[in-house]
């Protein structure tokens, strides 16, 4: 069940960003190049711009119910990143021991002459 939600999430956010950069924009964008904003094609005089808007709605409302849904799975089954994280041990590694060098014996500073 999750498979195919996640895969149903994917699908609707791929469609959604298709649909949303088909759309004819004030500077056209890529609806344009497409002949999204030419007044003969197949969708009549406003081009493709209700069929657009309309399938960005549907589009949009099966992700946000598809996430919904996802998370209804979530809860139900007791899970949350928290308790992914809590349940393994942190693997730390010992610090490395670096050696202290051993003082070196100076020799006295010779007296200030005058």
């Amino acid at each position: 069940m999750n498979g195919l939600a996640l895969t149903l999430l994917i699908l609707f956010g791929i469609l959604l960003i298709g649909t949303i950069l088909l759309q004819p924009g004030t500077k056209g964008g890529l609806g344009a190049s497409f002949g999204g904003g030419g007044a003969n094609s197949a969708f009549g005089a406003q081009g493709a711009t209700p069929f657009l808007s309309k399938a960005t709605y549907w589009l949009a409302g099966g992700f946000l119910a598809t996430t919904l849904f996802i998370e209804v799975l979530i809860i139900r089954q007791n899970r949350s990143v928290l308790d992914k994280t809590a349940d393994k041990p942190v693997a730390t590694a010992p610090a490395p021991v670096v050696p202290v060098p051993a003082p070196s014996p100076l020799p006295a500073p010779a007296p200030a002459k005058k």
